[in-house]
């Protein structure tokens, strides 16, 4: 492990909150990176996805969790396990909320005794101020700060860049001095195959009606990097999308199959600007029925 330098700080800061509340769009804003996907949708993240932000002085390592929900299946049991999962072993609690919340909802109060039994840092992030009065806002820092003594309440609206430093320098105040723990060159923990994946399930995610994203799956079955006549690098990417339903299938594909074309257009082009080199993507869409019960599956997004 890197000698510990003098003043040099490093953590691991959780990201957690309710469903499609903005975790993943702020994590991505944060580390600079597409990592994490987004959508206008609930449970986009299924697993707890790690984002490194690299300084002159600190490492923070973020880990985005799954939003909390009601679970209904396996997999939405795996996914809530997971984001409160990750508690103990870390150093600074984000816990992210919408403005617009009138008081405590059920969700945040099961997030808030989380923090409460954990006993750990915490900064509560506000989001969406851009849709409240300040009267509104102030009265909801009030609420929250009479629950628990947050080192700082920042209000933000993620979407836009001049909140990332605040947000950065506040976590950096709390971190204790330590090693950096990944190279300073990594920005995610996540492997090429499982971007790919995630950047196809987010394009599905965005494009296909309300009753289908939560029922799909991306499986990356082939992915290797070659070079074509040009002598330039090309990745060669085969992928499954699995879906509930024959109905889903259907769907997914489109007439003629023009919405599988338009998933893997848009997922082409963000692979090419992430993995900054050419992709040669194929996909196709199978039916798996049970596998948000199936164990084989599920165990995949079980925290590590």
């Amino acid at each position: 492990m890197p000698k510990i330098m003098e003043e040099f700080k490093s953590g691991f800061v959780a990201l957690i909150g309710r469903t499609n509340v903005g975790k993943s769009t702020l994590l991505n804003m944060l580390v600079g990176e597409k990592i994490a996907a987004t959508a206008n949708k609930v449970q986009t993240t299924r697993n707890a996805i790690k984002g490194i932000v690299n300084t002159e002085k600190s490492q923070i390592i973020f880990i985005d969790t799954p939003g909390i929900h009601k679970p209904k299946t396996k997999l939405n049991e795996t996914m809530v396990e997971t984001s409160f999962g990750v508690i103990p072993d870390i150093d600074i609690i984000l816990f992210m909320i919408e403005a617009t919340s009138e008081e405590i909802g059920r969700g945040d109060q099961r997030i808030l005794e989380k923090i409460k039994e954990s006993g750990k840092k915490a900064i509560l992030l506000i989001n969406k101020i851009d849709l409240i009065k300040r009267e509104k806002l102030l009265s909801l820092i009030e609420i929250y700060s009479k629950e628990y003594p947050f080192e700082a309440v920042i209000p933000i609206t993620s979407l836009k860049d001049k909140y990332a430093q605040a947000i950065l320098d506040e976590i950096e105040k709390h971190l204790k001095p330590g090693p950096a723990y990944y190279d300073i060159e990594e920005y995610t923990d996540q492997t090429m195959r499982q971007l790919a994946e995630e950047t196809i399930r987010e394009k599905a995610l965005m494009l296909l009606q309300d009753e289908v994203p939560h029922g799909i799956l991306v499986e990356v079955t082939k992915m290797n990097l070659r070079e074509n006549k040009q002598k330039q690098e090309i990745y060669d990417i085969e992928a499954t999308i699995y879906c509930l339903r024959n109905s889903h299938k259907g769907i997914i594909i489109g007439k003629n199959g023009e919405m599988l074309k338009r998933i893997g257009s848009l997922a082409r082009t963000d692979m090419e600007r992430n993995f900054r080199t050419k992709v040669n993507l194929k996909t196709w869409v199978k039916v798996k029925e049970d596998w948000q019960e199936s164990d084989a599956i599920v165990k995949k997004f079980k925290l590590n």
